[in-house]
């Protein structure tokens, strides 16, 4: 079996999907975990204005309405956070995916405080953070609100990991990259892009170039720019196609060097070096 076809098998990308069918496999999947763990009456999910949390917030939203439905409890809900850092550069986009998701419970919290709070304390212990780090920061404080507001609602933390995120590690560890369900893992990008269109949203909200806006220095780059590939090649190569022999190197390379990400904490019984 080639690397590829690991990869695929691993993240269980289908190479030709059918929207509605994996619209219902998720809200089904959400709605399932909502019934084993019956003390969990919210799902909590930060909504950025991007094509990931839009369609994650959608699907919660669809699953809490049915739960709501099927046993007349009106404690289950779907609470949307805004986690803006300051002044959000594409907070219309934020509001537009709000809109289309119709959440049960909208919250703003701006993580600006805390997260220049902790870096100067840090500063004052001698370490200096960079730019980078600074954003790697951002992600985990906003996995720490979510919990927070999950704490306090009987919730539990959705995920927007999906499988041409998860490939190249595109994640914070620890913080986007912490959550407690995964409806979007399975599906590449042009994938959850199909399921936005099928349950009607805004094509704008689908085909906004993804960011992960996390540098102050370099606001709203471009995915594809930070990652040496597009994601027409990675969604290729999760569906078994051939790609350019350049375009598989870095892919491959990604997923080497983020093999960690991808992995509970390493204990003595872990053959982490395989």
């Amino acid at each position: 079996m080639s690397l590829q076809q690991e990869i695929i098998q691993e993240l269980g990308v289908k190479p030709i999907i059918d929207a509605q069918t994996e619209i219902r496999r998720s809200v089904d999947f959400l709605k399932d975990y909502l019934k084993k763990y019956p003390f969990i009456k919210t799902f909590v999910l930060g909504i950025s204005g991007g094509q990931d949390s839009t369609l994650a917030g959608r699907l919660a939203q669809l699953a809490m309405a049915e739960m709501r439905e099927e046993t007349q409890d009106d404690s289950y809900q779907f609470v949307a956070v805004r986690l803006p850092y300051g002044e959000q550069a594409d907070e219309e986009d934020a509001k537009a995916a709000l809109d289309f998701i119709q959440p049960d419970v909208s919250l703003r919290v701006d993580i600006k405080p805390a997260v220049d709070a902790q870096v100067a304390s840090l500063s004052e212990a001698g370490v200096e953070i960079s730019d980078f780090n600074k954003g790697n920061i951002k992600a985990r404080q906003r996995m720490i609100t979510q919990y927070g507001v999950a704490g306090a609602k009987f919730g539990a933390v959705l995920g927007t990991d999906h499988a041409a995120e998860n490939i190249t590690g595109f994640f914070t560890k620890f913080g986007d990259g912490g959550a407690d369900i995964l409806p979007l893992f399975r599906l590449n990008k042009r994938q959850g892009k199909a399921l936005l269109k099928e349950l009607g949203a805004p094509a704008e909200l689908y085909t906004k170039i993804p960011t992960a806006d996390l540098e102050d220095g370099k606001p709203l780059i471009a995915d594809e720019v930070a990652l040496g590939v597009t994601y027409d090649q990675i969604d290729d190569y999760l569906e078994g196609k051939e790609i350019p022999e350049h375009a598989q190197e870095t892919l491959e390379a990604w997923w080497d060097k983020t093999k960690h990400k991808r992995h509970l904490p390493i204990t003595v019984f872990d053959d982490f070096w395989k």
